[in-house]
C-alpha cells in the first residue's frame, strides 16, 4: 500500500523520500560527500588556528563532521523535491516489524550488532599493525572530552552515516530492482569506502552487510541507527576503560575463540529471526510513497 503525504519542512526523512538513486547516483553522492569533507577540513583548520590546545580541534570536529554531509543532503533534497511532483518514491524510514514487534527487533538488532562487532576482531587481530599516524588520528576522535566523543561517535556518526549508506544508497539500489543481496553488498562496500582505511573498512563492510539485511527486512532507518549507535558506543566505552588494549582479543585472551563461536551462533539465530518478517515486495520493506500531485 502506497503512502500519500505532504513533504515535511524539517523532516530529513520525508524531504529525501522521492530521490531513489541508482549506481550512478551513489557515485554522485560520494562526490558530494568528498566535497563536504574538504569543506569540513577547512572548518577544522579554522578552529585549530582560532583556539589554543587540543580542545579547539575537538570542537572543530563537532562542526566539521556534520558539515561533511551537508552537500549530499542538499543535493538529495533538491532531487527529491523535483521528483516529488510526479514520481513515486520510497520511505527512508518504515516500521515493518511484525510478527516480531518493534521492541523485540530493537533488542535482537542490538545483540546481533554486539556479536558481529566482537567477531570482526578476529580479522583485526590478523591484520598488520596500524600506522602510527593513523592510530593517532583515530585516537583523537575518542581520546578527548567524553561528552564530545559521545556526541561525535555515538550520535552524529550513526545518524549521518546511516542516512547516507542505508537511507540513500541501499534504499536506492533496492528501488532500482538490483538483486537484494547485491544491493546489500554494494551499500556495505560504500560504507567501507567512506571509512578510508582497511583497519576500519573491513569491519565496516561486515557490519554494513548486517545493517543492510536488517534494513532490507524492516525498512527501518531508526533501527539501523540504533545498531550503529550500539556498535560505536560499546567501542567508545571499551576505548575509555581498556585504553591500552586494541582488540577484544587483547582483553579476553585465549577465551576469545570460545566467545567468537558463540557470537557466530547468536548472529545466525538473529538472522533467522528477522527472516520471519515477510517481505512486501522482492525489493524489501521500504514503503512506497506516491507523488504529491499524482503520476
Amino acid at each position: 500500500m502506497e503512502v500519500r503525504r505532504s513533504r515535511g519542512n524539517f523532516d530529513v526523512f520525508s524531504n529525501h523520500a522521492w530521490y531513489v538513486p541508482g549506481v550512478s547516483g551513489m557515485f554522485i553522492l560520494l562526490a558530494w560527500l568528498i566535497a563536504g569533507a574538504l569543506i569540513g577540513n577547512v572548518v577544522t583548520l579554522l578552529f585549530s588556528f582560532a583556539g589554543i590546545g587540543g580542545s579547539s580541534m575537538e570542537y572543530g570536529m563537532l562542526v566539521s563532521y556534520p558539515v561533511m554531509f551537508i552537500p549530499p543532503m542538499l543535493y538529495a533534497a533538491f532531487k527529491s523535491r523535483n521528483n516529488s511532483l510526479s514520481s513515486p518514491g520510497l520511505e527512508l524510514d518504515s516500521a515493518n516489524f511484525p510478527p516480531l514487534g518493534g521492541v523485540k527487533c530493537a533488542l535482537l538488532a542490538a545483540v546481533a550488532t554486539l556479536a558481529a562487532s566482537f567477531a570482526t576482531d578476529a580479522i583485526n587481530s590478523a591484520m598488520p599493525p596500524m600506522p602510527e599516524w593513523l592510530e593517532e588520528a583515530l585516537g583523537s576522535m575518542t581520546g578527548g572530552t567524553l561528552w564530545v566523543d559521545f556526541l561525535l561517535v555515538s550520535i552524529m556518526a550513526p545518524f549521518f552515516e546511516e542516512w547516507l549508506c542505508r537511507g540513500m544508497v541501499l534504499r536506492g539500489l533496492l528501488g532500482k530492482d538490483i538483486k537484494p543481496v547485491w544491493a546489500i553488498i554494494i551499500s556495505a562496500a560504500f560504507f567501507a569506502v567512506i571509512h578510508a582505511n582497511p583497519w576500519q573498512a573491513i569491519p565496516a563492510f561486515i557490519l554494513g552487510c548486517l545493517f543492510g539485511y536488517v534494513y532490507y527486512r524492516t525498512g527501518s532507518l531508526k533501527l539501523t541507527m540504533l545498531m550503529h549507535f550500539t556498535n560505536n558506543t560499546v567501542a567508545l566505552v571499551a576505548t575509555k576503560v581498556w585504553s591500552e588494549s586494541e582488540t577484544w582479543f587483547d582483553i579476553v585472551g585465549k577465551m576469545y575463540w570460545a566467545y567468537f563461536v558463540l557470537a557466530l551462533v547468536v548472529l545466525a539465530l538473529v538472522i533467522l529471526a528477522f527472516r520471519r518478517i515477510p517481505l512486501k515486495t522482492p525489493r524489501g520493506n521500504c514503503d512506497p510513497v506516491e507523488p504529491l500531485f499524482g503520476a
